[in-house]
């Protein structure tokens, strides 16, 4: 265990693979104004993490320590926080991308991006749910509107966002469509696929029609591929911020929508997630759970893509 004033953390100092993350003695972080100082119990592994330990992304050059998802434990409030105390068992996403860090045994962030944990649920469920769950609530509600009797098309519905969209998108009334390797169309309809497709076998820009809404969370072609099942005013949600400029100009010329977002800290969202883990509507597929220490073994199975659901750190 740390010292009182330092803290163990997940850190690196070139880009590389899995192996240039290493385990690093640091100060712990002091809660400034509005904010809280969270002792994390368990924090998730996301696509982006791997993405940024390999290539920077947004982050730039290292050092620094990744993580967004976070459940925890509030250690000390900042001046002005009167909505947490010490003690109080909360969860959140940092504000995403350059509110980093909770791959580690403390983390500060804004009061505003966390929300009381529900107790139904332990720390690994509910680290496993703030930046996928967000990411899915802001596609299909803010920039889909998705309603009742609407047909959703969700990509990689077994992986991280995909099978928390799915619950999400359900939740809402949607009959929906989820694309996935054949050995996964058991999980898919465990959690509420109406219509499982191989993707390896079949075209889905051939075999799926009438869609209202598709969320790409592949990114490549799949973008522009998925204007062309949307019904007239349909709309394509991908969750790849940057990409071909195919796909607005095709979006336009097929009367379509087309929405590129990066998810965001969200206090609203977090709060409707919250309310529907605790209807038993939400719940996070954990693939693995790793001590913070294997962190570097955590990432080398998430560079093969072929997880289904989260894998988490859990911090003694």
């Amino acid at each position: 265990m740390s010292g009182q004033n330092t803290m163990r953390a997940i850190s690196q100092d070139v880009l590389g693979g899995p192996e240039v993350l290493r385990e690093v003695e640091v100060e712990r972080p002091a809660a400034r104004p509005n904010e809280v100082l969270v002792r994390v119990r368990a924090a998730g592994v996301n696509p982006t993490d791997w993405k940024h330990r390999a290539n920077g992304g947004f982050l730039g050059e290292p050092p620094f320590v990744l993580g967004w998802d976070v459940s925890g434990v509030v250690e000390a409030v900042g001046i002005g926080v009167a909505r947490f105390a010490p003690g109080d068992e909360v969860f959140g996403m940092l504000p995403y991308p350059f509110g980093h860090g909770s791959h580690a045994e403390y983390v500060t962030g804004p009061a505003r991006a966390f929300t009381h944990k529900p107790a139904g649920i332990d720390h690994t469920q509910a680290g496993a749910l703030p930046l996928v769950s967000l990411t899915a609530w802001q596609a299909l509600t803010e920039h889909a509107d998705v309603r009742p009797g609407q047909r959703v098309l969700i990509h990689a519905a077994a992986g991280g966002v995909g099978h928390v969209a799915v619950q999400i998108a359900k939740a809402r009334g949607a009959y929906v469509i989820g694309t996935a390797s054949a050995g996964k169309h058991g999980f898919l309809r465990s959690i509420g696929v109406d219509e499982p497709v191989d993707y390896r076998e079949t075209d889905f820009a051939e075999a799926v029609k009438d869609v209202d809404v598709v969320l790409d969370t592949v990114g490549g072609d799949y973008a522009v591929r998925s204007l062309r099942v949307l019904r007239p005013g349909g709309v394509v949600v991908s969750i790849l911020p940057v990409g071909s400029d195919d796909f607005p100009r095709e979006a336009e010329r097929l009367g379509v929508r087309a929405v590129r977002m990066l998810v965001d800290a969200d206090r609203t969202g977090m709060e409707a997630i919250a309310r529907l883990i605790e209807e038993g509507r939400l719940r996070a597929e954990v693939a693995r759970t790793f001590p913070l220490a294997d962190a570097a073994e955590a990432h080398a199975l998430g560079d093969t893509g072929r997880t289904t659901g989260k894998l988490m750190l859990v911090v003694d």
